[in-house]
């Protein structure tokens, strides 16, 4: 089965307050999954990793063989497609895991796009926070 991933993250500071958040689409728009979490303090690139990691994890568990990620960070997708070295100690083990994930899901290919084209995953991130927020 074949799928879109659209993942997100963001902190309110950087470091600070932080969500992740991923929405799995079945090839005709058909959504999968959807999830948005509030992470603690983390930086946005753990938070993106961590949004990854977590929709990788889902791809996999439904039996998803070819997905395409899809993601407003240019680090994260540069890194993923080895364009960049991962150097940061915080998203190495991140990106191993993500790594690892992919290799069983089979083929996975990396998008980056503009925020706007991101939105449903981009909102989710903001709910969480806003959640997160409340309960403070």
């Amino acid at each position: 089965m074949k799928a879109r991933l659209f993942t997100d993250g963001g902190a309110r500071g950087n470091p600070g307050p932080a969500a992740s958040a991923y929405v799995l689409e079945a090839e005709d728009g058909t959504v999968l999954d959807a999830r948005g979490e509030a992470i603690g303090v983390a930086t946005n690139n753990v938070a993106e990793y961590r949004a990854l990691v977590a929709g990788l994890a889902k791809a996999a568990e439904l039996g998803v063989d070819e997905v395409e990620v899809v993601s407003d960070s240019e680090l994260l997708v540069k890194q993923m497609n080895g364009e960049y070295r991962v150097k940061n100690a915080a998203l190495i083990d991140l990106s191993l895991e993500a790594a690892h994930l992919a290799r069983q899901i089979g083929r996975v290919r990396y998008k980056a796009v503009r925020r706007t084209e991101n939105e449903l995953a981009d909102s989710l991130v903001n709910e969480a926070l806003d959640a997160a927020e409340e309960r403070l």
